[in-house]
């Protein structure tokens, strides 16, 4: 696929992890509830600081000029909140059956968004651009 098509795509992951990352500030009970109780300091620090991450994230994601820097930021970010998700999984294992499969769903989709965010790492080589100011 071309490149244009990546730009495309780091848009919607960009859009999409600005959205989550303010839905850390506006409906925090959610993301502090899927926080592994025994991560210290607590639940609210880490919903918090993982808002502000997607938010730095997205914005990275939605230049032009530091997307690839987004892209594998975003990487290392679904990493770190992977074990999130399966403490969700694990800890909605009593909840009806459609919040048990919105919570198994995200595990192999986050390594769909994976995926994605490596391809558009790829589609923005720096191999072409300048090393240092005044370079042509």
């Amino acid at each position: 696929m071309n490149n244009a098509f990546w730009n495309r795509m780091a848009v919607v992951v960009g859009l999409f992890l600005g959205f989550a990352g303010v839905m850390h500030f506006v409906s925090p009970q959610f993301f502090n509830d899927i926080v592994p109780p025994w991560l210290p300091p607590s639940e609210s620090f880490w919903t918090y600081a993982s808002g502000v991450v997607e938010l730095v994230v997205a914005y990275l994601l939605l230049r032009p000029s530091t997307r690839r820097v987004g892209a594998i930021a975003t990487i290392w970010l679904l990493i770190g909140v992977y074990p999130a998700n399966l403490y969700m999984a694990w800890d909605w294992r009593n909840e009806p059956f459609s919040d048990q499969l919105v919570s198994y769903g995200r595990l192999p989709f986050q390594f769909l968004f994976i995926w994605v965010a490596w391809k558009i790492a790829q589609a923005h080589s720096d191999a072409d651009k300048p090393k240092a100011p005044g370079d042509i």
